[in-house]
């Protein structure tokens, strides 16, 4: 009975123990990855795929809800996380997406995150994987099965 009740004890401080670490990783806070998902992310993702097949092969193509259609060649505010298409410490062309490239994005329930591709005006962005907020056009890819995302922001800048 006392081994019974010594490792029903030494479970109990073993459990404490492991929630008091969650949230708190070699003395530091783990940062807080909440998706920066604004009224823009929302209607970004709204966009879903018709699904139809030529030959044996299926092909996705995207369709733009009318929430999203409204915002077709408008300037948008993005806030967001850095996803690099090439390696490199600088970039003019790269995704942009809710969650950072460090949080794995085939955990959780939701899938994979919306992104939009981003091609700067001007100049670069140095990679950081702090989240940044870009303004620029919105368009969507007339070819997106020919490469590159369906929904692009283009002249974009760099808000501070």
């Amino acid at each position: 009975m006392k081994k019974i009740i010594l490792s029903f004890l030494l479970l109990i401080i073993t459990v404490t123990f492991a929630k008091a670490q969650i949230g708190n990783f070699g003395g530091e806070q783990i940062p807080d990855h909440t998706p920066m998902m604004n009224k823009t992310w929302e209607a970004i993702d709204k966009m879903m795929y018709k699904v139809s097949t030529q030959g044996n092969k299926k092909v996705y193509t995207p369709t733009y809800p009318p929430v999203l259609k409204k915002l077709e060649n408008t300037i948008v505010d993005l806030p967001g996380y850095i996803v690099p298409l090439v390696s490199g410490r600088n970039h003019s062309t790269f995704m942009l997406s809710v969650l950072p490239i460090t949080q794995c994005q085939f955990c959780g329930t939701n899938g994979i995150p919306p992104m939009v591709e981003i091609f700067m005006k001007k100049g670069t962005v140095k990679f950081t994987d702090e989240p940044i907020k870009i303004k620029g056009k919105m368009v969507f890819n007339p070819e997106p099965l020919k490469g590159n995302a369906e929904i692009q922001i283009v002249d974009a800048v760099l808000v501070n």
